[in-house]
Formats: structure tokens, sequence, C-alpha cells
């Protein structure tokens, strides 16, 4: 996707960082063990999309998606005061988890948050609108198989990317923080 690089690194100790000096949890993100697991030495990687962007979020690889969970919350704005005075605020947004296969073998996960006047997440792999009515987590089955680049989902208006990384990965040489990426741009680099 276009966007704005917030908070990256490793997740040690299951926390991550929101913000400067403003850590949350994996689990309170992710709600699913099995993920946090599989993260736990990982890297992530957060993305905003401003309100004046391009607001759709495009397969980072050739990769395969066979479920979606919908966690249901709250719409808190996403911007860099907001994510300084609100605790754990992606942990209380919408948001979705979508764990995807890459053609290497190799797995991330992304996490759509939804924010202020967004509500709604739009994904091409389901036949529905993700918004409250689902509540959540709530997991939803798919089988979708996508080419790098290829539209997987939008937001109405601005919102957040979590991208999540097993150990092994590393960052792009372009990753700092308040550094403008568009999309078809790197973000990670495979294990070698």
């Amino acid at each position: 996707c276009d966007g704005i690089v917030g908070a990256f690194g490793q997740v040690e100790e299951g926390q991550l960082i929101q913000a400067k000096g403003v850590p949350y949890s994996l689990h309170d993100l992710l709600h699913d063990d099995a993920l946090c697991q599989h993260y736990r030495k990982g890297l992530y990687l957060t993305i905003r999309i401003t309100s004046s962007m391009y607001h759709r979020f495009h397969a980072p690889h050739d990769c395969r998606v066979d479920d979606v969970t919908y966690i249901s919350g709250d719409t808190w704005n996403v911007n860099p005061v907001a994510l300084k005075r609100i605790e754990k605020l992606f942990c209380k947004n919408e948001r979705a988890l979508i764990p995807m296969t890459l053609s290497t073998g190799h797995t991330l996960t992304l996490v759509p948050v939804a924010a202020i006047l967004v509500a709604s997440i739009r994904l091409h792999c389901l036949d529905v609108l993700l918004n409250m009515k689902h509540r959540g987590p709530n997991v939803m089955r798919c089988d979708a198989t996508l080419i790098k680049g290829q539209e997987m989902g939008w937001f109405e208006h601005g919102s957040t990317i979590i991208v999540f990384a097993p150990d092994g990965f590393s960052l792009g040489d372009n990753i700092r923080e308040g550094a403008r990426v568009r999309m078809g741009e790197p973000l990670m680099r495979l294990p070698r």
C-alpha cells in the first residue's frame, strides 16, 4: 500500500511498539495463540494510510489466503497524536487478521486496522463487508490465490496496515520511521 512508516522492529517478549514509548501486546492485537507463537520473535511493520492517500492494499508476494479473522471494535483515529495518547489503540480498533502462505512456503500476516470514518474493511476474498454485524473474533473461510501486487482490499478512508513476518525475515533498506512508502516498494526481505 501507499503509506507512512510508523513503528517497526522485532517483537520482543510478546510486545511491540505502537508509538515511541507506547507498547502493546501481540496477543491483545491478534487474539490467536498460534499466531502469537509464530511471530513471537518475528518482525512487525506499521504503515499508516492517511485520508489523502490511495486506500487500497495489495498482495506483497504470490500467496494463498485460506481464512480471515474479523475482530470488531472501535474506530479511534490512528494519527500520531492519538497513537501517543491512547494505550493499545490498535487492539481496541476494528481489524482483520489475514494470514497468508507465500509461494516460497514462508508465511506473513497482514492486519488491516480500521479508523475513524472507516468502520469497515473490504476484502476481495470475502463476499461480505466486514463490520460490527460480524462481531469477533469471527473466522471466515476463503479460498484465495493472489499474485504479487494484486489488490486484496481497501479502506474507505485513512487507516493502518500492520505486517508481521516470522523470525528470519529482514526489513528493507528504505524502512525508517516517517518514511513514505509506495505500493510495490520492498518492505521486507525473505530469509536466505
